[in-house]
């Protein structure tokens, strides 16, 4: 998935319609049905239905931090549509006091028009897709931006048939339709993903989102180990790094709890 770090308003005209999506998104996780078992969760274009639980504190720089606590999930509504969701809940004291609020939710469908084998190794799946951001925040606490979002998507995702690589480019742009703040980015961004044995994965993720209203690239790197416990269940850890003059953070480290259903 594409993230911006963007999440409650306090006027109340919108937050029912907000919190109904937020009830439907999490409904949709628990009823989610079996999930394919040779394709990794990690990989946002993988035809999988799961629910992760996960953590990541980010250094921001001159004593601040952000922490993030959030739900990831997905569920196949079909064999070529996809809906991912995520729930994400924040305490920062970026500026000068500690707040700690809900940030945003993100519901997105994605649609595979296209899976075919390119050459005896590799294969080729397409996707395209709509997100749809609502933003909680308040960027006076450092949460969020207040500004609901659309962004369409289109990306490929390359699989090596013989060793388990990978390798999924996405571009994604962002446009919000409301709120205080002006958003306009369009974002790169490029997956690798290896399997191990012993149900051992490790997967980087490179973004690279160029800031239209700023004139500025927050690009940054995630870098993840994680390893399948059971068919069900797996875990993993996140390592973070700011990238460039413009980074969002200077590091940071996470951890997940996945359920494969």
């Amino acid at each position: 998935m594409l993230d911006v770090g963007l999440g409650i308003h306090n006027k109340n005209s919108g937050n029912n319609m907000k919190i109904q999506a937020l009830v439907l998104a999490l409904a949709t996780g628990i009823v989610a049905a079996p999930a394919i078992a040779d394709e990794n969760a990690s990989n946002p274009l993988a035809a999988v239905n799961n629910t992760d639980i996960r953590y990541q504190y980010f250094d921001l720089g001159n004593g601040a931090d952000k922490q993030d606590a959030f739900i990831d999930g997905a569920y196949m509504l079909r064999p070529d549509l996809k809906l991912k969701y995520e729930l994400h809940y924040n305490s920062t004291d970026v500026t000068g006091t500690r707040f700690t609020d809900f940030e945003k939710l993100s519901l997105k469908a994605i649609y595979f028009p296209s899976q075919r084998p390119l050459n005896e190794t590799w294969a080729i799946k397409s996707a395209i897709g709509l997100e749809w951001i609502l933003d909680f925040g308040d960027p006076e606490k450092g949460i969020g931006t207040g500004s609901d979002q659309i962004a369409p998507f289109g990306g490929f995702a390359f699989a090596n048939t013989k060793s388990g690589l990978t390798l999924i480019p996405l571009l994604q742009h962002f446009a919000s339709y409301n709120g205080p703040t002006d958003i306009n980015q369009t974002a790169m961004r490029l997956i690798a993903l290896q399997p191990f044995g012993d149900g051992y994965w490790a997967k980087a993720d490179i973004k690279a989102p160029y800031d239209w209203e700023n004139d500025a690239w927050p690009a940054t790197a995630e870098f993840q180990i994680g390893k399948n416990l059971s068919p069900g269940i797996a875990i993993y850890a996140d390592f973070l790094i700011g990238i460039g003059s413009d980074r969002p953070y200077d590091n940071g480290a996470g951890l997940g709890l996945r359920f494969n259903y």
